[in-house]
């Protein structure tokens, strides 16, 4: 039950007993951990908003309204960077 599989379409490796843990398929688990980096990266302000949703696989307003479920306060941007997210919508 602890083997390895692997899931071509989002080309990560799993172990059936997360899958299990987390009672989620490869493609959900697959979807959880793009988000999560998504939102790590846009945190840590390597990627814009839009970018993180892209990478999420997300739409933007999806995307934002979902920061918080991680702990991620929505509206903690500079001038600068709140101006560049606007104009890239």
């Amino acid at each position: 039950m602890g083997g390895v599989g692997y899931n071509s379409k989002s080309r990560f490796p799993y172990r059936m007993r997360f899958l299990l843990a987390l009672k989620a398929t490869p493609e959900i688990l697959a979807a959880r951990i793009r988000i999560a980096a998504a939102v790590k990266l846009y945190e840590m302000g390597q990627l814009s908003s839009g970018a993180a949703s892209q990478l999420a696989g997300v739409p933007k307003p999806y995307f934002l309204g979902h920061l918080a479920d991680y702990g991620v306060n929505t509206f903690d941007l500079s001038e600068e960077e709140l101006s560049h997210d606007l104009k890239s919508a």
